[in-house]
C-alpha cells in the first residue's frame, strides 16, 4: 500500500483528496492544525475504508510545523508516495489595508511550505524512482490579485519548473488551479460568497477525481472543470488593465480558491 500526506486535510479540498485516496486504498498522513479534528477524520477513514491514518498536528505558518513536516517526509522507513500541499487561507481586504503580519504569513504558508515540503518529499521520490506532488493553487494564480493571487502564481511557476526538471525520473508534479469550491475557506477568511453565481462553485470530490486523473497523464497544471478552462481562455486575451481593474473590485470580497 502507498502512502499519501496531506496538508489542510481536515476541510475542504484537502478532506476530499483524503476521503478518495483513502477509498482507493492508501494509506494517510493527515496534517492541519487541528488535532481534534485530525484524529476524528483519521478514525472515520480507518474504520471506512480499513487504511492507516496517521495524525500530524502542525501550523505551516511557522518554522516548526514546516520542520516536523519535513521531517515525516523524509523518514526513510515509512516513504510518502504522494504529497498534497493543499494548506492555505486569504485574507480580506485591499493592499496596505492587510496587515504586513497577515500577508507575510500567506507567503509563510503557500509559498515557504510549499517549496520546502516539495523538495524534502521529491528528493526520496526520486531516489526510489516513483512518486507525485500536488500543489494546491488556484485560478487567482492568472489574474491580477494581491498577495494572493501572486503566491498562488509563484505556486504554478515553481511546480512548472520543478516538473520539468524531475522529467524523466519518475516523479510527478502538477499545479492544481481550482475555482470556487465549497470550503471554509470563505468563512474563515470573513468573505462574503452570496453574490457568486452557482454555476462558479466546483464539487471537491468531482475536482479531486479530476485532478488526480489530470496527475496520471503527466500534467503539470491542472484546471479541472470545463467552465473554468473556458473562463481562462478568455483571460488570456483580456487586457492586463481591464482585467487588474474587475478582480480587484471582486477578488478581495469573494477569494477565489
Amino acid at each position: 500500500m502507498t502512502t499519501a500526506l496531506i496538508t489542510g486535510a481536515t476541510a475542504g479540498i484537502g478532506a476530499a483528496f483524503a476521503r478518495r485516496l483513502a477509498a482507493d486504498g492508501h494509506n494517510l498522513v493527515l496534517v492541519a492544525r487541528d488535532a481534534e479534528r485530525l484524529r476524528e477524520q483519521a478514525t472515520e477513514l480507518h474504520d471506512r475504508h480499513g487504511i492507516e491514518a496517521e495524525v500530524l498536528r502542525a501550523d505551516l505558518s511557522e518554522d516548526e510545523g514546516i520542520a516536523s513536516v519535513e521531517d515525516r517526509l523524509t523518514d526513510r522507513r515509512h516513504p510518502v508516495d504522494l504529497l498534497i500541499n493543499n494548506a492555505g487561507f486569504g485574507n480580506k481586504g485591499h493592499y496596505l489595508d492587510v496587515p504586513m503580519a497577515d500577508e507575510l504569513k500567506m507567503l509563510k504558508v503557500h509559498c515557504e511550505a510549499v517549496l520546502r515540503l516539495t523538495s524534502a518529499a521529491a528528493s526520496g521520490m526520486r531516489e526510489r524512482g516513483r512518486g507525485g506532488v500536488v500543489n494546491v493553487a488556484s485560478v487567482a494564480a492568472f489574474v491580477p490579485r494581491g498577495t494572493y493571487g501572486a503566491s498562488k502564481a509563484w505556486v504554478v511557476q515553481f511546480t512548472q519548473g520543478a516538473a520539468k526538471d524531475m522529467a524523466g525520473t519518475g516523479v510527478r508534479l502538477m499545479a492544481l488551479c481550482p475555482g470556487f469550491v465549497r470550503t471554509e475557506f470563505h468563512q474563515r477568511a470573513g468573505m462574503g460568497t452570496g453574490n457568486i453565481p452557482g454555476w462558479m462553485w466546483l464539487d471537491a470530490d468531482k475536482l479531486v477525481a479530476t485532478a488526480l486523473a489530470d496527475l496520471a497523464r503527466g500534467k503539470s497544471v491542472s484546471v479541472p472543470d470545463p467552465r473554468y478552462k473556458a473562463l481562462m481562455g478568455v483571460v488570456k486575451v483580456t487586457p492586463r488593465g481591464l482585467l487588474g481593474g474587475m478582480t480587484s473590485k471582486t477578488g478581495r470580497k469573494y477569494g477565489p480558491q
